[in-house]
């Protein structure tokens, strides 16, 4: 059973960079697309970025393209998220996820996911 735990959220001035990590324990991550979500209070959760499990592509939302940049260890079995000019609307619970699922295009939506973290906060304020 894929176990996927996130670590590095925190507090942060706009401006400022963070990385989060997407750590996996029971399986290899080398079968999975991960993806990157975040929820804001009283928002639905937001697909970020992900990465695939094939050839490693990568998709980024509007909101953050240029800005975010996703990566993956499979030997270490993890995913980073690098979030660089953080703007005060990146606050956010910031959740992993992974799938095996094979979709036409990148699978942005969370009901694509099978396994998911629980989440780390981040925080953009001055």
């Amino acid at each position: 059973q894929l176990q996927l735990v996130e670590s590095g959220g925190g507090l942060v001035q706009p401006g400022g960079s963070l990385r989060v990590s997407c750590a996996a324990s029971g399986v290899s991550l080398d079968d999975y697309t991960i993806g990157w979500f975040r929820q804001a209070p009283g928002k639905e959760r937001e697909g970020v970025s992900c990465i695939t499990r094939s050839y490693g592509s990568r998709y980024y939302g509007d909101s953050v393209k240029g800005r975010f940049t996703i990566s993956r260890d499979n030997a270490n079995n993890t995913v980073w998220l690098q979030m660089n000019s953080l703007k005060r609307e990146d606050t956010a619970v910031y959740y992993c996820a992974a799938t095996t699922k094979v979709t036409l295009g990148f699978p942005l939506f969370p009901y694509e996911y099978d396994y998911w973290g629980q989440g780390t906060q981040v925080t953009v304020s001055s």
